[in-house]
């Protein structure tokens, strides 16, 4: 840990160590309406319509949608390389979890609360679902 990062715990669910830039949602997920070739989410009213979830740290409370247009959904933005780089769920479903594990994309869930209070949008952290920490930069 370097003096400039803030280290938070956590606890993994899909192993992996990965960074990225925040990217915030206050409303559950269904992958299946972002974009597979941009990555820009579509599903009309949500917090994040408009915006791309390719090489995030996605900060979201839970994911949406069946196991089918779940799977589908990532498997897309995986297949054209736009898909987030670590998951951070506040209630991880086993439809979500299945998906990130097939996917291989770190998940970890039971974030220190002080987190969501420090960590805005665009903000740089990494994810080490391995040793359960998060860590802003």
């Amino acid at each position: 840990m370097t003096g400039s990062e803030v280290r938070f715990a956590c606890r993994g669910i899909v192993h992996g160590l990965s960074q990225g830039t925040v990217l915030r949602s206050s409303d559950g997920i269904c992958f299946y309406l972002v974009e597979p070739e941009s990555g820009v989410m579509t599903e009309k009213g949500h917090p994040i319509i408009g915006k791309s979830v390719a090489g995030t740290v996605l900060v979201f409370p839970t994911g949406k949608g069946s196991s089918v247009v779940q799977l589908d959904g990532l498997y897309q933005l995986v297949k054209h390389g736009v898909a987030p780089r670590a998951m951070v769920v506040e209630s991880p479903d086993t439809v979500l979890v299945a998906c990130a594990v097939i996917m291989e994309i770190p998940l970890v869930t039971a974030v220190d609360p002080t987190f969501y209070d420090r960590v805005p949008d665009g903000r740089e952290v990494a994810v080490d679902a391995d040793e359960g920490w998060l860590a802003i930069r």
